[in-house]
């Protein structure tokens, strides 16, 4: 037999797997959605992209509806487009709570916290489970009024249908920017170009800033577009999978990695130097008041260089108003132990769309409040779903100064745990929106002091 033959088999081998790894490396471009490269009749297997509605809203910051009713409700952004690509003011359509700056400005509106870092402005969120968990590549928004609300797009690495909890739940940002005003109120597909991850999600984040709007903005649905293995890079480019190796850094950029602050909190061992530099000649007050104007985690990064600015920065006087909602994909019971030393003259302190999905729980939320909560004045929950009876209780005995309580969106309260509140006889202001407050509860009491 001549040895031409097994030289052509190799080739054809050869020539087989390119064919095979070139389908598997394609671009988006290169491919049509769910459509095969053909050769020589021969359909070869390539990943094929996966285009699915949200199925299920699992969870919001606000709605401009009632409960009890689908006009203006969160509930709208479940299933395919009911107005899109129609524009206007459609009842069937999703509405946030408030737009604009009016809600800043009038006389009841509570303070600002300072140290938010200015990367975020989200105001209000929406999470959306899919049917089937993809790499994401690309997320479609129909926004049918007065668009451009939408900041950021996240994803998370827990799937809300699996049976089984993962030990550690992950957000990685896909986009995010911040708000625009968008010329006229027509209706549009926003689709930005959002950020390869190196994880399966179907739980999408949305999360919205309407100070710019001049009306309330109404998105329709959200389409998400994914394939199920994870892509490669084309092989112009290094196979090196760049996500891996800079994935310390974005989360340290995007602040979405549950351990990244957790360290940053932790205590740190410093190298002895003979002096401090020329930090030996300032007045004490004056470095505090240099260093109060850094967001927490620059003050854990500053830490870390010398044992004067170790002292400064973990000085509960840096620690009198604290707001974790800016961190609040990173935040759990580790990172408020770890803040515990730090935090006992603090007055206001915001946890809101802290701890859910098992990230904070009642004995961790118990265990900072009976050492920080002496002084504590304002005290920010919003959307907290691990908040219980319990929590209540503890807020009632540990709080004795408190005259602000948020706990809007905390739905999972029973109606019973509000009669708790009741013995705060310092308390001026308290937001109870989307809540399970019953007429009857003897918190109303208040109204009559």
């Amino acid at each position: 037999m001549s040895p031409v033959f097994p030289m052509l088999t190799v080739l054809s081998m050869f020539y087989y797997m390119c064919l095979r790894r070139r389908a598997r490396t394609a671009t988006r471009g290169e491919m049509n959605s769910r459509r095969a490269i053909e050769s020589n009749t021969r359909a070869l297997p390539i990943n094929v992209e996966i285009v699915q509605y949200a199925k299920e809203v699992l969870d919001f910051s606000s709605h401009y509806g009632s409960e009890n009713s689908m006009s203006y409700t969160m509930w709208n952004l479940a299933g395919i487009p009911n107005v899109y690509p129609s524009s206007g003011d459609f009842t069937q359509t999703a509405v946030f709570r408030t737009y604009g700056t009016w809600w800043d400005r009038c006389p009841s509106a509570r303070l600002p916290f300072k140290r938010t870092p200015p990367t975020f402005c989200s105001q209000d969120y929406v999470e959306l489970a899919f049917e089937e968990p993809v790499y994401p590549t690309a997320v479609h928004i129909l926004e049918t009024y007065h668009p451009g609300a939408v900041v950021r797009i996240l994803a998370c690495s827990a799937n809300p249908y699996s049976q089984n909890p993962p030990a550690e739940v992950r957000w990685e940002i896909l986009w995010s920017e911040a708000p625009t005003k968008v010329n006229g109120p027509q209706a549009r597909q926003f689709t930005p170009c959002i950020k390869q991850i190196n994880f399966p999600t179907n739980l999408i984040r949305l999360e919205v800033n309407s100070s710019l709007l001049d009306y309330y903005t109404e998105l329709d649905a959200v389409v998400l577009h994914g394939v199920k293995e994870r892509p490669v890079l084309s092989l112009k480019t290094s196979m090196i999978d760049m996500n891996d190796i800079d994935e310390d850094e974005d989360e340290e950029k995007y602040g979405c990695g549950m351990d990244t602050l957790n360290k940053q909190f932790s205590i740190v061992t410093l190298r002895e130097w003979p002096t401090n530099g020329y930090f030996d000649k300032l007045p004490y007050e004056l470095i505090q008041l240099i260093l109060s104007h850094l967001t927490v985690p620059d003050l854990c990064r500053l830490a870390q260089t010398c044992k004067l600015l170790y002292q400064h920065c973990c000085d509960p006087l840096q620690y009198i108003h604290l707001s974790l909602q800016p961190y609040w994909a990173r935040i759990n019971d580790t990172s408020l132990e770890y803040l515990q030393s730090r935090c006992t003259l603090i007055q206001w302190l915001n946890l809101s769309w802290t701890g859910n999905r098992g990230a904070i729980s009642v004995s961790g939320f118990s265990r900072f409040l009976k050492v920080c909560g002496s002084e504590l004045v304002r005290l920010e929950l919003s959307c907290g779903h691990f908040l219980n009876e319990t929590c209540l209780e503890v807020i009632t005995e540990m709080c004795p100064n408190l005259q602000e309580l948020n706990l809007s969106s905390c739905d999972k309260i029973p109606p019973q745990a509000f009669n708790h509140i009741a013995k705060v006889g310092s308390l001026k202001r308290l937001i109870l929106y989307r809540t399970k407050v019953e007429v009857g509860t003897s918190i109303f009491n208040l109204c009559n002091k």
